[in-house]
């Protein structure tokens, strides 16, 4: 059973693994992520072009890797050839890509942990193999993306999985309107049949009373990317649900001392 609250409140996800230590989305980042005693972790799919499903943030590896590549334009074959950990710290060269059964063989039991999902809804049935394949507890997933369709096909194929739409919040230059509003928000949870949000922090609309209001709803909300003490202490206060965070030790500890 994943546990309603931690100790210090909300749970405590590592972004991306314990990302602020570790090279982002590698599996040395999860081990720490776990040895720092998370709740749960995080982190980024994608397809390749030979139909794996591989743990990274963005859609090439020029970004945290020793070579520029297309990741759903290579293989696995070809993106194992990239080092993802050196450009971290020299502790860490070596670090590959890892496959989403990788993530979740480390996995312990009554973590949780956010699969969320970068490309569209054609990742899903190979989502759905490798997860009818895993021992990890349907009740320690969340899948969640910014794309809704994916959230509305998730909810389709994998219905024993809770699903959460994530989303951001800009404000125009011109009109100063900020989007998404509330409305859209959850006119979107309604229409993708989402089992929660999965919000930026933006303290106009992160507030106790839309988390009571979706709690009364029946809806989990997390939010990302809080390493600061101070606003995780006001989210607990307001009753979410989840905090990712890149410093889950750290975070853990001084919600435990306020």
């Amino acid at each position: 059973m994943i546990p309603a609250m931690s100790p210090c409140g909300p749970l405590i996800v590592g972004h991306r693994g314990a990302s602020y230590d570790a090279p982002e989305n590698t599996l040395a980042s999860y081990r720490l992520c776990w040895e720092q005693n998370a709740d749960g972790g995080e982190g980024d799919y994608h397809l390749t072009k030979d139909g794996q499903v591989v743990c990274i943030h963005d859609a090439t590896t020029r970004r945290t890797g020793d070579k520029d590549l297309d990741v759903g334009r290579s293989t696995l074959a070809e993106l194992r050839t990239v080092d993802l950990g050196a450009w971290k710290n020299p502790t860490y060269a070596g670090e590959r890509i890892p496959l989403l059964s990788e993530v979740l063989a480390l996995v312990p039991p009554g973590k949780l942990y956010y699969l969320e999902i970068k490309c569209g809804p054609e990742i899903l049935p190979a989502l759905e193999r490798i997860l009818a394949a895993s021992p990890t507890k349907r009740e320690q997933l969340r899948i969640i993306s910014f794309n809704a369709d994916v959230i509305a096909e998730s909810k389709r194929r994998l219905p024993q999985i809770k699903a959460h739409w994530i989303t951001g919040f800009e404000q125009d230059q011109q009109t100063k309107v900020w989007t998404p509003s509330g409305e859209t928000i959850l006119q979107t949870l309604a229409r993708t049949k989402a089992d929660g949000l999965n919000a930026q922090w933006n303290a106009r609309f992160v507030t106790p009373e839309m988390v009571t209001k979706l709690k009364g709803m029946g809806l989990e909300t997390a939010v990302w990317t809080v390493d600061d003490p101070k606003v995780a202490r006001a989210l607990a206060d307001a009753g979410v649900f989840g905090l990712t965070t890149n410093r889950p030790g750290f975070l853990r500890e001084a919600l435990a001392k306020t």
